[in-house]
C-alpha cells in the first residue's frame, strides 16, 4: 500500500476510534444517564463506569499524541481487550445480536490503525536505516 493511502488510513481510522472511545470516555467518567443504564442492563456495578471511562480517555489519548512506542502498544492492546469485552459482554446479557454491529465496526477500526501504525513505523525504520547505511567519512 503506498505511504499516502496508508496516512489517509491510518489518520481517518485513528481519530474515528479517538472521537468515539473519547465520547465514550467522558459518558462512563461522568456517569451520564445513558451509559448507567449500559452499565446496568450488561450487569456490571456503577463503579466500573468511571474506570471504563478513563481508561477509554487515556487509550484515545495515546493513540493521538506523541507518546513512546511501548505506551502506544499497550493503548492499542487496551482498546482492543475493551472493544472484545463490549462484544461478548452484549451477546452475553441479552442485548439483541445486532447490538454488536457498532462494536465490531470500532474493533476493525481500531485494528485497522494499529495495523497502518506499524506500516508506517515499519517504514520510517527502514527510511532511516537506509540513510545511516551511506558512507561514512571520519
Amino acid at each position: 500500500m503506498k505511504s499516502k493511502k496508508r496516512s489517509v488510513i491510518y489518520w481517518g481510522s485513528t481519530v474515528f476510534v479517538a472521537l468515539l472511545m473519547g465520547f465514550a470516555g467522558v459518558l462512563f467518567l461522568f456517569r451520564l444517564d445513558g451509559s448507567m443504564k449500559v452499565i446496568q442492563h450488561l450487569g456490571y456495578p456503577g463503579y466500573f463506569a468511571p474506570l471504563l471511562g478513563l481508561a477509554r480517555l487515556m487509550g484515545a489519548a495515546a493513540i493521538l499524541l506523541p507518546v513512546p512506542k511501548t505506551l502506544r502498544e499497550w493503548a492499542y492492546a487496551g482498546l482492543t481487550f475493551d472493544v472484545v469485552v463490549v462484544i461478548v459482554s452484549i451477546l452475553s446479557s441479552g442485548f439483541p445480536a445486532p447490538a454488536i454491529v457498532q462494536p465490531v465496526i470500532v474493533l476493525m477500526a481500531v485494528q485497522g490503525s494499529y495495523h497502518c501504525w506499524r506500516k508506517r513505523r515499519a517504514d520510517a525504520d527502514a527510511d532511516a536505516d537506509a540513510d545511516d547505511s551511506g558512507p561514512r567519512t571520519a
